[in-house]
């Protein structure tokens, strides 16, 4: 089951965290991964994670937010048959805290950058009348997160346009979902603790653990294991629909 097998799949942000999880389970399954990521050196260490499996894979150097790059790179790809959109960055700030250069930067990245890949891969899908559209959302997506301002306006927008592209392609066999993660450990989570409470990594990462009602964050792995499901064929029948993966966040949070 969940085999990929002769699917060609891209996944933006795939050099680390999230993106780097699924392009991994992706080739471990059978696909042949493309990896687009901002930073080359990240891609290529996930590259040689999958050589390792005896996956296959190739990276390329772009940022989601530029149309031209994005196209170009799709372009050279001869065929897609998944698209994870996982690229993306994070903010802290409310309304009146958050610049407008942060606020733009924020939606150039998220909600652009998705957008830039829906624009470039959807056109090879219609032509195939077959396709998987995969859109990391967030919990901030459903719910109000303090200081989190730009960062839920891009996931409230990346999960609006998962609908938009669920119901407009149905009858071209294209199937667009979403995940919504709560805290999942990554890098960048270590790396936010350790710039803003130097001395205290360790009280905080048990404080923000403890924000999901189950008691700790997610892995990456797990978000992975949702992601090559609603991407293979035993999720034919789910399209126009978000996933929260939550640790109990967002229904036994009071």
């Amino acid at each position: 089951m969940f085999s990929l097998k002769n699917k060609s799949a891209v996944v933006t942000g795939g050099g680390s965290g999230i993106g780097k999880a699924i392009a991994e389970n992706f080739a471990k399954n059978g696909a042949t991964v493309h990896i687009i990521d901002l930073n080359l050196e990240q891609a290529q260490s996930t590259k040689n994670v999958i050589d390792s499996l005896g996956g296959s894979s190739l990276i390329y150097a772009a940022d989601v937010s530029n149309q031209q790059e994005v196209s170009e790179i799709i372009n050279k790809i001869e065929k897609v048959d998944i698209l994870v959109n996982c690229a993306g960055i994070a903010h802290v700030g409310s309304a009146t805290s958050t610049s407008e250069e942060d606020f733009d930067r924020v939606y150039r990245v998220n909600v652009k950058g998705t957008y830039n890949c829906l624009h470039e891969v959807l056109p090879k899908f219609v032509k195939q009348n077959s396709g998987v559209i995969l859109n990391i959302a967030s919990i901030a997506a459903w719910v109000g997160l303090s200081d989190r301002f730009a960062y839920s306006m891009s996931k409230g927008a990346v999960f609006a346009m998962t609908l938009s592209v669920a119901k407009d392609y149905l009858q071209n066999n294209i199937r667009c979902n979403s995940i919504s993660p709560a805290r999942v450990h990554t890098p960048f989570v270590d790396g936010f603790i350790a710039k803003n409470y130097p001395g205290q990594e360790k009280e905080m990462f048990d404080k923000l653990s403890k924000t999901q009602p189950i008691g700790r964050m997610g892995t990456t792995e797990e978000i992975a294991n949702l992601a090559l499901y609603l991407c293979s064929d035993e999720a034919s029948f789910i399209t126009g629909n978000d996933y929260p993966i939550d640790g109990g966040f967002i229904k036994l949070n009071s």
